[in-house]
């Protein structure tokens, strides 16, 4: 990196270190009030996607628009439902993107396992790709058994990335500060 480019970096010191603040306040609340925290995300994805389906509806009357108009239909009144469904029941909505989670994971663990004994002959340690299916399936399971509970530990572990990744922003922000000082 030639001297110009060290300067830009050091001269927007503060963006990183903005956003490392704001995913440790983030992280915290997820931390704190997990349960608000994960409907509040759920309300802010409605929010986009109202945004996004409410674009791609007025892009339907773009002449330049690049995209087959039926698809920007589809594409924008799918957005729209989902985005009031979203911002007027939040906590639902985190429910059932969870329950679309546990039945991926499901599906992926039984994939990962099929691989797994497909691929046993051509490479070591299949194992390992069928073990990670198998507890692809037990924690798929656990979601649906206890979706609330499943909610929770899903917002702490996210609460606690949040607060690993602004405290490595902040470090970044920092360390971009005092190589403008020197």
């Amino acid at each position: 990196m030639n001297s110009t480019e060290v300067s830009s970096l050091t001269r927007i010191w503060w963006v990183p270190f903005f956003f490392g603040l704001v995913s440790v306040v983030f992280g915290l609340y997820l931390l704190y009030q997990p349960m608000r925290a994960t409907a509040a995300l759920a309300w802010a994805f409605g929010v986009l996607a109202l945004a996004e389906g409410l674009a791609s509806m007025f892009a339907v009357f773009d002449s330049k628009a690049k995209l087959p108009k039926a698809w920007l239909v589809l594409y924008g009144l799918s957005s729209i439902v989902f985005g009031v469904l979203a911002v007027s029941n939040p906590l639902a909505t985190a429910g059932i993107l969870l329950l679309f989670l546990a039945v991926w994971l499901i599906v992926a663990g039984v994939f990962r396992i099929l691989f797994a004994i497909k691929v046993r002959k051509e490479i070591g340690g299949e194992w390992l790709i069928a073990l990670s299916g198998v507890l692809a399936i037990v924690l798929g399971v656990m979601f649906l058994a206890n979706p609330d509970r499943a909610m929770v530990a899903a917002a702490l572990w996210i609460g606690v990335a949040s607060l690993f990744y602004g405290a490595l922003q902040i470090g970044a922000g920092f360390t971009l500060r005092g190589r403008k000082a020197a």
